[in-house]
């Protein structure tokens, strides 16, 4: 059974203002006082994990031992089932040094192109996957995945979202996930999905 979590304050392993107000809105209801790494002037730690948990829980253990608090911290990505499960834990890297979206959608279609991998929605599946670390001060951790399946496309579409929510379509719809409003996302979307779990495991 999933430790329950009673604490009076967490902070968040993120210097995303917008990451951290959506988790402190999702916990209000539990009373919970939530503070970003960012606000607390906490360095982000190299992300040296091989797969989704072992770097949400890297990040998760560096913001515990640098405050004394408990933390959440989460580790997502994008695999291609075509590509080998490619960008993966590298999505963010397949971006370039000025992490432009575009510049990892547009690798995709390259990766594509080397393999010539068909224009279909069988042969262009993918995964968006977001891992959740809840990390206590005595080391104990609870780790939630959440997935979201769906389609590559091209050209891009919707001015939505962000990172690669332009390219991807959910299965069963014909939108992508930058097409949606935030509360349509929110409701399927790999995050929202890993959220909830967490919620049901950890808070309720």
């Amino acid at each position: 059974m999933a430790r329950h979590f009673s604490l009076p304050k967490l902070v968040v392993a993120t210097h995303n203002r917008g990451k951290a107000g959506e988790i402190r809105a999702m916990l209000h209801p539990f009373g919970v006082e939530i503070v970003s790494a960012g606000e607390l002037g906490l360095s982000a730690p190299e992300e040296t994990g091989t797969t989704f948990e072992e770097n949400a829980t890297l990040k998760a253990l560096a913001a515990v031992q640098a405050s004394g608090l408990p933390a959440l911290a989460d580790d997502s990505g994008l695999s291609v089932h075509a590509l080998g499960g490619q960008p993966g834990v590298y999505t963010a890297d397949w971006e370039g040094p000025t992490r432009d979206p575009m510049v990892g959608m547009k690798r995709i279609q390259e990766e594509f192109a080397k393999r010539r991998v068909a224009d279909t929605e069988t042969a262009r599946t993918a995964t968006f996957h977001c891992v959740l670390a809840l990390a206590w001060p005595d080391q104990h951790v609870e780790l939630v995945h959440g997935t979201l399946d769906g389609t590559i496309i091209w050209p891009p579409r919707g001015l939505g979202g962000h990172g690669y929510d332009p390219c991807f379509q959910p299965v069963g719809m014909k939108r992508t996930t930058a097409q949606m409003t935030d509360d349509e996302k929110n409701a399927i979307s790999h995050r929202g999905r890993a959220f909830k779990m967490l919620v049901e495991a950890c808070f309720r």
